[in-house]
């Protein structure tokens, strides 16, 4: 069974440690300016801020299995809105992957978002194995969004 733990705002500091760590090493970013937004105050800043508001809050959170944190997501689900549950990151710690835990961690994160209001949940993705993987939990290609990103779906 996995479980969710939810990062309360006052500790967000060691999720972002982690954060940057999997956006460089999971090449989802590239450049030093990336790196330096997502390193920086200005994103950090927008994150808490949406931690923090009466609606439609911005969540962190780690997967847990036997006591030990797995793995780490941050999702906005939109209950002002149609109910979408908008997945910004989604990852298992290194030692952890390969080994089935994924898709246990997303039923996990299915349940836990439905509870706060999710009907539907789509994403971003490019990269082959993340497509695969987001496949594999019945996501479809929904196409480009706005900043010409693959978007897909799950309902």
């Amino acid at each position: 069974m996995i479980g969710i733990e939810e990062i309360p705002v006052e500790n967000i500091q060691d999720f972002f440690k982690i954060h940057i760590e999997y956006l460089i090493e999971g090449k989802f970013i590239t450049s030093q300016e990336d790196i330096d937004y997502f390193s920086g105050d200005e994103y950090r800043e927008i994150i808490k801020s949406h931690m923090i508001r009466d609606k439609d809050k911005h969540h962190m959170i780690y997967f847990v299995k036997d006591n030990h944190r797995i793995g780490a997501a941050q999702y906005n689900t939109y209950q002002s809105e149609d109910g979408k549950c908008f997945i910004l990151d989604y990852w298992l710690f290194n030692n952890y992957r390969g080994k089935g835990l994924g898709v246990e961690c997303f039923k996990s994160l299915e349940a836990y978002t439905k509870s706060d209001g999710a009907i539907y949940y789509e994403l971003n993705s490019h990269q082959k194995e993340s497509i695969n993987f987001w496949q594999s939990v019945g996501f479809v290609y929904k196409g480009l969004d706005e900043y010409e990103e693959m978007l897909w779906i799950k309902k």
